[in-house]
């Protein structure tokens, strides 16, 4: 099967360090342009991943005719607007998440999902980490999953950084408040009713530095988490059920090419007698995602996820920030 031919839009750390190397070992992808606002910056990316083409603007990029399908790691404001800039020129679209910053306006996207592939890229959902746990909880391994738990913190006080500007979609829940979410929505297989959230501001930045926040999933499933831009680098997810718990050890920043491990506690031992792990083979989420999109363009798989999936996961992050006005449990619209 022939590659697909991708252009990236813009030279973001994520993209240069994670999401172009790891689509680089794919058979199934050919990174063949970068572009960035400065032609200069793009020749540099170009060079140091080895990319054939680099253009100085991201319209150059979506007017090659060559580039079948684009990864867009803008900052989160630019999100929908170059989406649909790529989407009109026939490209299809890998959008970092959060895909928009309102449900409102991740909706826009509909207009031309019929038209071309688009899909948020959350390349945890491809890692076999994820996946090997829900196969655990499909199989009844904990018995029913009743909670699910995740804390997410690092430590940025760069106020020149996209992450502490609030007007461009920075802050803890948009940056990394959208993976727990999708592992509720991943792990349950359905979607929050109600929401609510406690959020702590930064007085400078105007960003939230720190949310907690507890949705209902109903029939007793509960999804709980806090994320902070201003707390030591940590992640985890725990997983508790009925007869047992699963706990991820590094849900979102897998080590890349490496082996990974879960770990299956029965519940037997509070002193964690009744803990085994369960080692998973080496492999790279960005890769798997790349490959995944590049199989749906190629029509090899229907796209495992879409506009409204996208828009649904928005929905959720609305209804948090609207609690954190309110003070009180918003109904997840939708």
């Amino acid at each position: 099967m022939k590659k697909v031919v991708w252009g990236i839009l813009g030279t973001a750390k994520i993209g240069r360090q994670r999401v172009i190397p790891g689509m680089q070992k794919s058979k199934w992808c050919e990174i063949r342009a970068i572009a960035s606002r400065s032609a200069q910056s793009a020749r540099a990316a170009a060079g140091a991943l080895g990319i054939p083409k680099a253009y100085g603007s991201y319209e150059e990029l979506l007017a090659d005719p060559d580039i079948e399908a684009v990864y867009n790691p803008l900052p989160n404001h630019l999100h929908v607007p170059l989406t649909l800039r790529a989407a009109a020129a026939g490209k299809h679209v890998l959008c970092e998440k959060p895909v928009a910053l309102t449900a409102e306006e991740a909706a826009q996207l509909r207009a031309v999902a019929g038209k071309v592939l688009i899909m948020e890229a959350f390349m945890v959902r491809f890692h076999p980490q994820w996946l090997r746990v829900r196969e655990h909880i499909r199989d009844g391994r904990i018995g029913a999953l009743r909670v699910l738990q995740m804390l997410f913190s690092y430590f940025n006080v760069d106020a020149g950084n996209i992450r502490n500007i609030a007007a461009i979609g920075g802050g803890a829940l948009y940056d990394i408040g959208c993976y727990p979410i999708t592992a509720g929505r991943f792990f349950f297989e359905s979607e929050p009713r109600r929401a609510i959230a406690l959020v702590d501001r930064d007085p400078a930045f105007g960003t939230d530095r720190m949310t907690s926040a507890l949705l209902d999933f109903g029939s007793g499933r509960h999804l709980d988490f806090t994320v902070s831009t201003q707390c030591a680098p940590y992640q985890r997810i725990q997983l508790c059920g009925s007869k047992g718990r699963i706990e991820i050890q590094i849900p979102v920043n897998a080590p890349q090419g490496e082996k990974t491990s879960i770990f299956l506690d029965d519940g037997s031992s509070l002193a964690g007698a009744g803990i085994r792990s369960e080692t998973l083979a080496e492999s790279d989420q960005y890769t798997l995602q790349g490959e995944a999109f590049s199989r749906a363009i190629r029509g090899e798989i229907s796209l495992p996820y879409g506009v409204e999936d996208a828009v649904q996961s928005m929905r959720v992050i609305d209804a948090l920030f609207r609690s954190e006005k309110s003070g009180r449990w918003e109904e997840v619209q939708g």
